[in-house]
Parts: structure tokens; C-alpha cells; sequence
């Protein structure tokens, strides 16, 4: 059973920095290019960025481009975003996926707000 367990959400100011992780199992996380998307309040899906399976290639979404690091590390299976110069829009729940995968884990809600 695929399993993803994100972390890391939580309350900042603007300008801040937070770094959310995605821990995964129940598939080899080493073969698969991972995203992160998010979803605010009322609105739909945003791809954030995605990592290729080896981590050599990133891309990400124009509104997060600059501020925002994606990274992974396959001996620990685990999926990571360094969110930094957090701004009022980046409020949201955030997923990981497998990369042309429906996000599947509970998400995790990062607020940015003075």
C-alpha cells in the first residue's frame, strides 16, 4: 500500500521559512520523479514543482520559483520542500505525489500570516 506522510506545516510570518517533508512507502520511491502541489482555501489543485527520480532535474511552479527548494534523499525514502521568503499566497495545504499521480496523503497546512 502506497503511503505518504507529509510534515513540517505550520504558522510563519512573511519572510519566513519552513521546510516540509513527504515520508513514503509501499513503492520504490528511488524509481519515480515526485511533485509537491498544493491546494488553498476554495481553490483548486497548484503544482508546486517536481524532482526527477534521481534528483538531478527540478522545475517549479513561476509563483514559487526563487524561494522555494525541492530536494529528496532515496536511502530515507523521503520527499522535502524548503520553503523560504514565505509570502501570504503560499497559504495552503500542501501534497506530495508520485509524479502523474492524484495526491493521496493528508496534506500539510502551512499559513503564512503576520
Amino acid at each position: 500500500e502506497v503511503q505518504l506522510v507529509e510534515s513540517g506545516g505550520g504558522l510563519v510570518q512573511p519572510g519566513g521559512s519552513l521546510r516540509l517533508s513527504c515520508a513514503t512507502s509501499g513503492f520504490t520511491f528511488s524509481n519515480y520523479a515526485m511533485k509537491w502541489v498544493r491546494q488553498a482555501p476554495g481553490k483548486g489543485l497548484e503544482w508546486v514543482s517536481t524532482i526527477s527520480n534521481r534528483g538531478g532535474s527540478t522545475t517549479y511552479a513561476d509563483s514559487v520559483k526563487g524561494r522555494f527548494t525541492i530536494s529528496r534523499d532515496n536511502a530515507k525514502n523521503t520527499l522535502y520542500l524548503q520553503m523560504n521568503n514565505l509570502k501570504p499566497e503560499d497559504t495552503a495545504v500542501y501534497y506530495c505525489a508520485p509524479q502523474g499521480t492524484t495526491p493521496s496523503g493528508q496534506g500539510t497546512q502551512v499559513t503564512v500570516s503576520s
